[in-house]
């Protein structure tokens, strides 16, 4: 799965994208539902890891299975 469509599923869960203060390839996410943030690498047109994408649904207090059907 792309950045952009995780993307896509994280605001429609209702997590914010943080505003980025410096350069790099992480993108800070904050879920105000749970007060939980988690950063997410931006890279571009690969895909992220499956581990790594499950990782930050889990930090940002997501259920898995809601992600997978947003």
């Amino acid at each position: 799965m792309k950045y952009r469509e995780v993307t896509q599923k994280l605001r429609a869960l209702g997590c914010e994208e943080l505003t980025r203060r410096s350069g790099g390839s992480h993108r800070k996410w904050y879920n105000p539902a749970t007060d939980q943030m988690a950063s997410l690498p931006d890279w571009g047109s690969k895909d992220l890891k499956l581990g790594t994408l499950r990782a930050v649904v889990r930090q940002l207090g997501l259920d898995w299975e809601a992600f997978r059907n947003a």
